[in-house]
């Protein structure tokens, strides 16, 4: 009789066990995604749009992302804050925003001088960078992925040509991140906007100059209309976008919807790079035709220099101040050095042979 009572419990709790996987299984899950872009922004948005469409299909109906963009919670630089507050389960932003709640941000959407796209993604998922920036994320209660990427971004929009260090003193420009921080070594006097103010503020010369990504982006926005002279990148080589995700929700959800959430993620980063180098390349095609005005610049030797002895200076400080910093630019760096050794032998090699012969 004892024996039987045993063995009653233990199919009884093996049953309970498996009804309760199998409701779990069936139950559905709507998670709130807040964006630190506008409604219907191009090829940011369309990330996280692709990213709501691909969890709803691989889960077949049981995870739901509801997307609400800046206009809806009103705080473009709040995401982080919502996030970790449990305001919002999820967002989509740029980790550098953060860098004056929590410094060790900025390191994870792009440096100045440092890793190329390709690279980049190769230090977050197999070179350490992913295990890095959790543990900037974790006592933030909070998960970070990556979440698109832009590719090279161009140097900024400027009314006046920049040809010496004279002409950056005190110029008021919107670039966000450490190459704020470099520039602001060499003279200028860096500010973060939100995109949906980047246009109003050039054209009332709140600013001298604006940063923000490529031509598909910066022509949408009409920064053409105002400044003539368009500068290459030297700041942003790979710039990361992210996802964020609040720990307690991700914890909550089965173990099948974290992995598609995963999956889903990380095909949405590699559509984003995808589709902003076709839409860069589409806008460029016609840019002497539509907006002869513009003239693409390159800065001077003697501004790249001060430039790069700035960055080497602030990164040599921030490691100096802060072990997890330290970490961090150690291991960028070390593989930095890696990586770029087979990117010049194979991608620069290639370019430079294909230079020569067109």
């Amino acid at each position: 009789m004892k024996i039987r009572s045993v063995l009653s419990a233990a199919v009884l709790a093996v049953a309970t066990t498996f009804a309760s996987t199998q409701a779990l299984a069936q139950d559905t899950f709507t998670l709130r995604l807040a964006e630190t872009w506008g409604p219907n922004f191009p090829i940011f948005g369309d990330t996280t749009k692709r990213f709501a469409e691909t969890v709803e299909k691989m889960s077949d109906g049981r995870l739901k992302v509801r997307i609400d963009s800046s206009n809806k919670h009103k705080a473009p630089f709040g995401v982080f804050d919502m996030v970790k507050a449990g305001q919002y389960d999820m967002g989509h932003s740029a980790s550098y925003y953060w860098k004056g709640k929590v410094p060790n941000t900025l390191f994870f959407t792009s440096m100045p001088f440092g890793m190329n796209a390709m690279e980049q993604y190769a230090w977050f998922y197999h070179g350490g960078g992913m295990e890095l920036m959790q543990e900037v994320y974790e006592p933030h209660n909070m998960l970070s992925f990556p979440g698109g990427n832009t590719g090279v971004q161009m140097g900024g929009w400027f009314r006046k040509e920049i040809n010496t260090l004279e002409d950056l003193q005190g110029l008021k420009m919107r670039i966000p991140g450490f190459a704020g921080e470099v520039f602001a070594e060499v003279g200028v006097n860096p500010t973060n906007i939100p995109p949906g103010e980047l246009y109003t503020a050039l054209e009332r010369n709140t600013i001298d100059a604006v940063e923000w990504v490529g031509p598909s982006l910066d022509l949408r926005l009409g920064f053409q209309q105002i400044a003539d002279y368009y500068y290459t990148g030297w700041h942003e080589p790979a710039t990361e976008l992210q996802f964020l995700v609040n720990k307690k929700v991700w914890e909550e959800l089965p173990a099948d919807l974290r992995e598609i959430m995963r999956v889903a993620m990380r095909t949405a980063s590699y559509d984003m790079l995808v589709h902003s180098q076709h839409a860069n390349a589409e806008a460029w095609a016609n840019i002497k035709e539509e907006y002869p005005n513009v003239q693409i610049k390159k800065f001077p030797e003697e501004i790249f220099q001060a430039m790069h002895e700035a960055n080497e200076k602030l990164l040599k400080e921030a490691a100096a101040n802060n072990e997890q910093a330290a970490k961090i630019v150690k291991s960028q760096q070390e593989y930095l050095e890696k990586s770029r050794a087979y990117t010049d032998i194979s991608e620069r090699a290639y370019l430079n042979t294909m230079a020569e012969v067109e």
